[in-house]
């Protein structure tokens, strides 16, 4: 695109309309292009689900160069803002006029804590982001595996694994271990995930999410689910082992089935995010292949925001 310059006029205004919410993901996915990429279905149903969402869309002389989100987070007391600005358009101010508005809807909401997430590579935005009162409490790390010709999985002795696919119902049966993994997490603040988001955002991939069963009941789950408009890319979702059934090897055998039927099905890449202090989830990814790329930092700063 080209250079944005003092003098051109910029506005800054909700992302409303279909179109609106194509350029907004299109704008954010060029922002940060080493990030997972946002998927303009995903978003207009998150959208419709929580109309506490907000979008907003920079525009200078009319063109789409940044944007910006605000809504609650994974975790009950705390918002999250996003604002991503093109390259071409930083240092014009467009970050700051975003998030000061980004700031006053959490307000609205009544948060008293917003979250974001920060390149841990971009020493620009890591200090942006102090600037307005933003400190570092977490760091997770992106691990990426790379597929070619997967042996078919095994599970272990005692335990069935079923797709999502072949038993719809067990996604939701399954939530209440999804919860507990959540608490599990070594992360700075406690997370959770609500039924409706984890029945809309997990298992995207039905054939290739599983549930493991012992004598019927759920001991595991490990969820496949679609990044972005790539067919040929996914993400692990979450993958949760019952606490009295850790230490089998039953997650790795999970990650394997995932791997098989992913490899099979046209998929050449799968990435996971893990949490700083994730160490036994990091070492089983590492024994399967997959390699590290980038890092994200979790930040967190107070509402209202220090913005001058």
């Amino acid at each position: 695109m080209r250079s944005v310059t003092e003098s051109s006029s910029a506005r800054v205004r909700p992302a409303e309309t279909d179109a609106d919410l194509d350029a907004y993901v299109a704008v954010a996915n060029a922002a940060v292009p080493e990030d997972i990429p946002w998927d303009v279905r995903q978003q207009r149903e998150r959208r419709e689900r929580d109309p506490r969402r907000l979008y907003l869309l920079a525009e200078v002389d009319g063109e789409p160069v940044a944007v910006g989100y605000a809504g609650p987070s994974d975790n009950a007391d705390r918002g999250f803002v996003a604002p991503r600005v093109l390259p071409a358009a930083r240092r014009r101010g467009l970050g700051k006029a975003l998030l000061s508005r980004l700031a006053d809807h959490l307000e609205q909401l009544g948060f008293d804590v917003a979250g974001s997430h920060v390149d841990g590579n971009d020493e620009g935005s890591l200090a942006f982001a102090r600037r307005f009162g933003f400190e570092e409490v977490d760091r997770q790390v992106e691990q990426v595996r790379t597929l070619g010709d997967e042996p078919r999985a095994e599970s272990p002795p005692g335990v069935t694994f079923v797709s999502i696919a072949d038993r719809p119902e067990l996604l939701r049966q399954a939530h209440p271990l999804g919860v507990q993994g959540w608490a599990d997490m070594a992360t700075a603040e406690a997370v959770t995930i609500s039924l409706e988001d984890w029945l809309a955002d997990e298992a995207s991939f039905p054939e290739g999410s599983f549930v493991a069963l012992a004598d019927g009941d759920i001991v595991g789950y490990s969820g496949l689910c679609r990044l972005g408009d790539d067919p040929t890319l996914a993400e692990d979702g979450l993958t949760v082992v019952r606490r009295d059934w850790r230490r089998r090897g039953l997650a790795t055998a999970l990650k394997r089935a995932e791997l098989h039927w992913a490899a099979a099905n046209g998929i050449r890449e799968i990435v996971t995010w893990t949490q700083r202090g994730n160490d036994g989830m990091r070492v089983a990814n590492e024994r399967l292949g997959y390699v590290y790329r980038a890092v994200s930092v979790t930040m967190r700063g107070p509402i209202p925001l220090r913005i001058g």
